[in-house]
């Protein structure tokens, strides 16, 4: 399911004209570091994100979703954005591919 996720922010990143660089997940969040270009509303960006996201993971994984989530929201409402100004992309990039990912 990670890699199905990936492969939708990924595909939707590009939509943006935006470029993926680093994709992690954990149990309860994910990390996304990507480039974009700063006309786009990033408010804008992350709904689109999540709502495309939800709605293809729970037409893929139904069955599995159902037992977790109750709810018609997959994701929870808030989210962090953070600009990288002050560290180098290799260290987010680091951060990001060091953090634990869910056990299948």
């Amino acid at each position: 399911m990670l890699e199905r996720l990936h492969n939708v922010f990924e595909e939707l990143l590009i939509k943006w004209d935006c470029k993926l660089i680093e994709f992690n997940g954990e149990e309860n969040h994910i990390h996304l570091l990507f480039q974009y270009h700063p006309d786009i509303e990033l408010s804008k960006l992350i709904n689109n994100l999540k709502s495309v996201s939800s709605r293809k993971l729970r037409q893929q994984f139904s069955e599995h979703l159902a037992r977790f989530y109750s709810k018609d929201a997959f994701w929870n409402g808030s989210y962090f954005v953070a600009s990288c100004g002050g560290v180098t992309v290799s260290t987010l990039r680091k951060y990001i591919e060091n953090q634990q990912q869910p056990e299948d």
